[in-house]
């Protein structure tokens, strides 16, 4: 049976796409309104300004008519601008109605489009500068009209230098101090500054505009945040079902192996037993007439070596059943370094240990790390012929205990250790290529880890990770 994993990154990126396409539509749509408001606002600020000066204009309108117009007419009978004291008396009268208000120009245009009064003096008497606003307002409509002067920058962002609202409206004659409906005497216009207005309406929407921002980039942050998070979450799964996958493989692999190696173990187990207690037989005869023939023992050796071989394969293809007991690490390494002490001396090997203080104890079966820890710590002693130094030390933190064996050896090249934890791979003349697989299963089988690699200078390091006891 094959199991598969099933690629989960497609519909991953499936839920990208949505997800910053919808954060592309939301931060579109917060710019859109974020724009209208902006524009709301400054259409308030022009409604508002055409009603002030259109509420001026009727106060204007009627104290022109009542303080001036009426008076001049009954003393002198014409009026007359270009006359200095009717000049002068109306503009008393208009800069008196207009003393608290917020007036940047006014301008009285005469029915043939001359300016009869000004604020500015200077412009007194001129024509024709009335424009659109002054025939609108002649026909009997108020009419506004916006200049603005700046740098296309500056009127593109909405921050002109100078903003001026010119509102156009008739001054009439009043039939009665609440009727203004009386016939057109001239044009009135009243031109308000709006530049700190405006000045005010872009620091609104700059505000709009990086509020806006602030939360669209608080958003976007999240979305990435659970988008890389999400990303992390079914890299991990993807790389927790390729192990799994492997390990699936692995058993089945050695399952099939196991089935084998049962049905052959006791047909190749029984014709050695034979043979070897019959060269044993030959041996003891062998002895008593031509002791200097080594066939016997040779063939002894090998049928032990074939015997080892069997149970090495048998071992990996079905592991016994673990006893899993509280037990001390370091009592099991010191029982290694105890049974291995002679073939140390006799290799000139010489072993150091460094142990934590107060190590924790884990649930483990001692006798199989006891023979992990012995095939690993075989192959250090091989792997210096001439002897050297190997060391182990032992680590541990809240949740792990971490078991280091360095040799001095020449290390493994690395195309050898990539094929290292293969079943059968081995790169000694003599040797069935199993020690270091079962290793592996006895460090899997209690929910650890072991990784293999070259020393910074030389020789082999061997890294350990065994969950420490709850």
């Amino acid at each position: 049976m094959v199991f598969t994993v099933k690629n989960n990154t497609r519909p991953f990126r499936l839920v990208k796409y949505v997800t910053f396409t919808s954060l592309i539509f939301v931060f579109m749509g917060t710019l859109v309104m974020s724009l209208l408001i902006m524009q709301w606002a400054r259409s308030m600020l022009l409604t508002k300004s055409e009603d002030y000066a259109l509420l001026l204009a009727e106060n204007l309108n009627h104290q022109v008519f009542l303080q001036f117009v009426i008076p001049v007419a009954i003393e002198v009978g014409k009026i007359q601008l270009s006359n200095k004291s009717q000049y002068d008396r109306l503009d008393r009268v208009v800069r008196g109605t207009l003393h608290s208000f917020e007036v940047d120009q006014v301008n009285i245009y005469d029915m043939d489009q001359t300016i009869s009064y000004s604020f500015d003096q200077q412009i007194s008497g001129r024509r024709n500068m009335g424009g659109i606003g002054y025939f609108m307002a002649r026909s009997g409509k108020a009419t506004s009209i916006l200049l603005q002067k700046g740098t296309l920058f500056e009127l593109m962002l909405g921050l002109p230098k100078i903003s001026k609202l010119s509102t156009y409206i008739p001054l009439r004659a009043e039939k009665s101090v609440s009727n203004m409906s009386g016939p057109i005497l001239g044009i009135l216009e009243i031109v308000q500054d709006l530049s700190q207005d405006y000045l005010a309406v872009f620091h609104f929407k700059f505000f709009i505009f990086m509020t806006s921002l602030t939360v669209m980039g608080l958003l976007a942050l999240a979305l990435i945040y659970v988008v890389v998070r999400g990303e992390k979450i079914i890299r991990k799964r993807t790389e927790e079902r390729l192990k799994l996958e492997e390990q699936l493989r692995h058993s089945e692999r050695f399952a099939a192996l196991g089935e084998m190696a049962a049905g052959v173990s006791h047909e190749i187990r029984n014709p050695l037993g034979i043979i070897r207690s019959s060269a044993q037989l030959l041996q003891k005869k062998m002895n008593a007439f031509d002791p200097s023939n080594n066939l016997p023992n040779v063939i002894i050796e090998e049928t032990g070596r074939l015997n080892d071989i069997v149970t090495g394969f048998l071992m990996l293809s079905r592991p016994a059943n673990p006893s899993f007991k509280a037990c001390n690490i370091e009592d099991i390494l010191n029982k290694n370094a105890a049974f291995l002490r002679p073939e140390f001396e006799k290799t000139k090997c010489e072993v150091k240990t460094s142990y934590q203080n107060n190590l924790p104890e884990i649930i483990a079966d001692k006798n199989m790390l006891y023979q992990a820890f012995l095939n690993l710590l075989i192959n250090a002693m091989q792997a210096m012929p001439n002897g050297g130094l190997i060391s182990i030390s032992v680590t541990a933190d809240k949740q792990d205990i971490w078991i280091v064996i360095d040799d001095e050896g020449e290390g493994i090249q690395d195309d050898v250790l990539n094929k290292i934890w293969d079943p059968f791979y081995t790169s000694k003349e003599k040797g069935t290529g199993l020690g270091l697989s079962i290793v592996k299963n006895i460090i899997d089988v209690h929910h650890g880890t072991i990784s293999l690699e070259n020393r910074s200078v030389y020789g082999t390091q061997v890294r350990i990770q065994l969950p420490a006891k709850k």
